[in-house]
């Protein structure tokens, strides 16, 4: 390990520490915009890495320009011409020595820099060349006017291209940087990595990283770094992904202080339910449920993600669970971000529990009047053993008795302050509840071992028997005529359908069949079929009917929102039809598909798109006809989304990478993780340091 690794870590972040006040050029209140911006210190500034480069350390023959490519040349202004036609135009043409011209255009000019631009002046322009209707042309390039004596000296590394900053110009943030760059500390002062990790992977110094970073010398692949391959890049991210996983894990470790109430019980309840259950369990549901039970009868809280494919039977996992608790003499919170999901949980939990004699509350935002507060006191006598319900179980009214386990559904929806108001429900002394925690989007591997390493992670990786596997078909909009004759014969065999639209009201920006004028003209076209809707700006009520009427066969195609993305369980159908799905992302085209292909009969999940199809909708529609593998879609996802969408709010504030790209830096997670095992046990001081330059105030969230 390094010099800083053996303990001195305190002396590497002075530096990086001043504040960037203290630059030239850094007034009150630039400083102030910069610190809105999350940029108060040098180190910041040292981080503020750009989003590309542009070349301007050579010039190209104007000869040798090629479209598309961005590029910087110098000649002479040959001729101007000003146009009002249709919307005022500056058009400059210059030529070179290569005797090939060039037009530079621009749409938005003063009268003053028109003047600029006499015949004979030398000019240099850098921008991307395109074809115009007179050759190639380059489109409001940058430029500079030069003078003849002036000899040109072109520049000696790359310029950097910075994220904006509001109210802060693009020179003036570049300058601070140079300021900055000029104060880095010599290499040892500044490294943090212990050096037998670099030296694994033959990667640079963090300052030696910085300098090729932000100041990249001429002749730098910049195809590599448009990518982010450069060892440099490489460098960064390595150092970034440990600091976030340290991060998490010292989460962890801060939850365990806590301390939890062992459940040990005998699990006659939970054998009882397995016993009156019409099917068995499966291989992957044991394995789990065996995980959760050793988890809950020890003394530190649990804190576990178990994670499962649409269908693969999370909910009965959470159900055992939960009984194991009520055996215990304690309470059970299940907590949903919707109505509808929590009331199919509710549904479950009270058909399965209350047969064997377990309270089964219900608490959301429409439980009004005397019946909350019969719920809320039922709640804190502890006469409700489990309380289902929504955002409404973390107000400051709800009381429990003694809460023992916490079951959080779709937990990605939630915040980490949500996820820490639930839990305190049940804080006493210095205990808290165990925690189980609920996903039907499937995690990629990569991103789980990086964004939930203070879970422990559970995978039921099967599907119960019976299940037919969905088929998965894409057709144009232009065949709609087509799918409708589909319905109408799949419902005459005595099969239910969904239609799903992604828009409530018709809109004139977006190319999308609103809800309710598709239920009104399908209603037309299919009138000897029972047509029902749902979407989410109709009254709970409305919506639960539809629901309820929809599942016991009332309703044969049921028109609806992606509202029925989760939370809906009614095995008779076995048609879903996603219109404009070129609009929808994979993981949310995946959740709507799993409605169907829930009880023996072939299923068939028919995409409708408007053509053309732009690429990434193409490849998202490709990955849904080629695999119904949860775990597959979500890895080609992470690609093409990144993180970000996968994980919504949970790690708000851990899951924005300055440089890591978790699809793209996968092949670093196996040497982070173990480096964050030996820095925790051999220093921790060095691993509080990496946290605090890389994730900052973001660490708040501890104990979440």
């Amino acid at each position: 390990m390094n010099r800083a690794a053996r303990g001195r870590p305190e002396t590497t972040l002075a530096a990086g520490e001043a504040p960037v006040a203290t630059l030239p050029g850094a007034g009150p209140r630039v400083a102030e915009r910069l610190a809105a911006r999350g940029l108060r210190t040098l180190q910041d500034l040292w981080l503020h890495l750009p989003l590309r480069y542009e070349d301007r350390t050579r010039l190209t023959p104007i000869r040798e320009l090629r479209p598309g490519e961005t590029a910087q040349v110098e000649g002479r202004v040959e001729a101007v011409e000003r146009g009002f036609r249709y919307r005022p135009t500056l058009r400059v043409a210059i030529g070179d020595d290569s005797r090939a011209t060039l037009v530079l255009r621009f749409f938005h000019f003063r009268s003053a820099q028109a003047a600029q631009f006499a015949p004979g002046r030398r000019i240099r322009a850098y921008g991307q060349a395109r074809p115009g209707s007179h050759g190639l042309e380059m489109v409001h390039p940058s430029y500079r006017l030069l003078s003849d004596e002036d000899d040109g000296e072109l520049r000696d590394c790359l310029d950097p291209v910075y994220p904006a900053v509001e109210g802060v110009g693009p020179a003036l943030i570049r300058r601070l940087i140079d300021e900055a760059l000029k104060r880095l500390p010599p290499a040892p002062e500044l490294e943090l990595l212990p050096d037998a990790l670099r030296d694994a992977l033959s990667l640079p110094t963090l300052r030696e990283a910085l300098l090729a970073v932000h100041r990249p010398p001429p002749g730098a692949d910049l195809a590599q770094l448009a990518l982010g391959l450069h060892p440099a890049q490489r460098r960064l991210a390595l150092e970034e992904l440990l600091a976030h996983h340290l991060s998490l894990r010292r989460q962890r470790v801060a939850l365990q202080r806590h301390g939890a109430e062992p459940i040990r019980v005998k699990g006659a309840l939970a054998k009882r339910l397995r016993e009156a259950l019409p099917f068995a369990l499966t291989r992957a549901q044991q394995r789990v449920f065996a995980e959760v039970r050793a988890d809950l009868a020890r003394a530190e809280p649990m804190l576990r993600l178990v994670q499962g494919d649409v269908g693969s039977g999370k909910t009965v996992v959470a159900a055992l669970a939960a009984l194991l608790a009520v055996e215990a003499g304690r309470q059970v919170a299940l907590m949903a971000p919707t109505e509808l999901l929590a009331e199919q949980h509710l549904n479950h939990f009270r058909a399965w529990l209350e047969p064997l004699g377990v309270r089964v509350a219900w608490l959301a935002g429409k439980v009004g009047g005397k019946a909350r507060q019969a719920v809320l006191a039922d709640i804190a006598s502890g006469a409700a053993q489990v309380v289902v319900g929504t955002h409404a179980l973390m107000q400051e009214a709800v009381a429990f008795d003694d809460l023992a386990l916490c079951i959080v559904d779709e937990q990605h929806r939630f915040g980490v302050h949500q996820r820490l108001a639930l839990r305190d429900k049940g804080r006493s002394g210095a205990h808290v509840p165990h925690q189980l925690v609920m996903t039907a989007t499937p995690i990629p591997r990569t991103l789980a071992m990086t964004a939930y390493a203070d879970l422990d992670v559970s995978v039921i990786d099967e599907l119960p028997p019976g299940r037919t596997p969905v088929q998965t078909v894409a057709v144009s909009a232009e065949r709609r005529p087509e799918v409708i004759e589909r319905i109408r014969a799949a419902c005459a065999e005595g099969r239910q359908a969904y239609w799903v639209c992604t828009l409530i009201e018709d809109s004139e920006e977006v190319a999308a069949q609103a809800a309710q004028s598709t239920y009104e003209s399908l209603s037309q076209q299919l009138p000897g079929l029972r047509v029902g809707l749902v979407h989410g700006r109709m009254k709970a009520r409305e919506k639960q009917d539809a629901m309820r009427a929809f599942k016991d066969g009332a309703i044969q195609l049921l028109v609806a929102t992606t509202v029925i993305e989760v939370g809906v369980d009614v095995p008779n159908a076995s048609l879903m039809l996603i219109e404009n799905a070129e609009r929808l992302g994979l993981a949310q085209l995946h959740q709507l598909r799993g409605r169907v292909g829930r009880g023996a009969a072939a299923s068939t999940c028919v995409l409708l798109y408007q053509p053309p199809l732009s690429a990434m909708a193409r490849a998202r529609i490709e990955t849904m006809r080629r695999t119904t593998d949860g775990f597959i879609i979500a890895e080609k996802d992470l690609e093409l989304r990144g993180p970000g969408e996968l994980l919504g709010t949970r790690q708000t504030g851990l899951a924005q990478f300055r440089v890591a790209d978790l699809s793209r830096d996968a092949g670093l997670l196996p040497q982070v993780r173990d480096s964050a095992d030996r820095l925790l046990a051999e220093a921790p001081a060095l691993a509080e340091a990496l946290v605090k330059r890389w994730v900052g105030h973001a660490a708040e969230y501890a104990g979440a």
